[in-house]
């Protein structure tokens, strides 16, 4: 007999039975398409079945495959509703704000004015994958990010449309500017992995808005955060860095928000379709009360 099934391959199963289309499930997982495929051949493996048929124009279910899909959203949903259950107790709500000082921190700090038998708790995830993931899994209450594609299990609202901003040391020759129109960056080497709200989904929206405007991105680096790690990095001699506008001060360095046209972020929030609590109605209420 095999060994015991891992649901996440078998989430990795639905999600390609119900798009029936590789690079859209990846998409809604958050997942490379190569990771994905690789799942799936992984499952077939441990199965011993083919679950899909795939030509160049389409991808099918077998038989077995059509087998399996019931069995397995009725082995997800008993999975996940066991964790919602047992995970932790109803009076404590998990948030991910990305990190201190972020948009998302502040509407979760609007929303704790109207904590009443509950208690909000946040954290930083690195990633909105790895968000996403705990918001199916029901061990994630609430999550905040720059999405695209979600599973449908998942709901998102709109929080705020967040201007961009470039952040340079004092001495810079924009650090005597008020603000700074976007055509300004062209040939310009601009950092997009610098600051608390830096996430994979942030850096690729980074990259589209620094590829538009003609500026270079520096080389990689690890993702810089907090507030004595930015300090040490934006010093003369370092590339100048694309942040958002709620940037908070840096001792030596200048916010300048990008005019002519504004470029921004959009901030979603994040939660399971099927979850209901009034920490949810809390942070919904918040989100208007809260300026990006």
């Amino acid at each position: 007999m095999p060994d015991d099934l891992d649901m996440r391959l078998l989430r990795h199963f639905v999600a390609v039975a119900e798009a029936l289309n590789f690079s859209r499930a990846a998409r809604t997982l958050f997942v490379a398409q190569q990771a994905l495929s690789r799942d799936i051949r992984k499952l077939e493996d441990h199965l011993g079945k083919s679950l899909f048929t795939r030509t160049s124009r389409r991808v099918a279910l077998t038989e077995h495959g059509e087998r399996l899909l019931p069995r397995a959203r009725a082995l997800l949903a008993a999975h996940d509703d066991l964790l919602r259950e047992m995970t932790r107790p109803s009076d404590r709500v998990l948030v991910d704000v990305i990190g201190e000082a972020t948009t998302p921190a502040r509407v979760l700090a609007a929303a704790r004015q109207d904590e009443d038998g509950f208690e909000f708790y946040a954290r930083h995830n690195a990633s909105l994958a790895e968000s996403v993931a705990q918001l199916v899994a029901g061990t994630l209450d609430v999550a905040f990010g720059v999405t695209t594609d979600l599973p449908g299990a998942v709901r998102a609202r709109h929080v705020a449309d967040e201007p961009l901003a470039l952040l340079v040391p004092r001495g810079h020759p924009f650090a005597g500017h008020t603000d700074l129109p976007v055509d300004r960056l062209r040939g310009q080497v601009v950092c997009c992995r610098t600051g608390n709200h830096v996430t994979p989904e942030w850096e690729a929206l980074a990259l589209q808005v620094l590829a538009r405007c003609g500026a270079v991105p520096a080389d990689d680096h690890p993702y810089v955060r907090g507030t004595q790690e930015v300090t040490h990095h934006v010093r003369p001699g370092e590339p100048s860095v694309l942040t958002v506008l709620s940037q908070p001060a840096i001792n030596g360095a200048v916010v300048l928000p990008l005019t002519d046209p504004v470029p921004v972020v959009t901030w979603s929030m994040l939660w399971r379709a099927d979850w209901t609590h009034p920490g949810l109605d809390a942070l919904l209420a918040a989100m208007s009360r809260t300026d990006p």
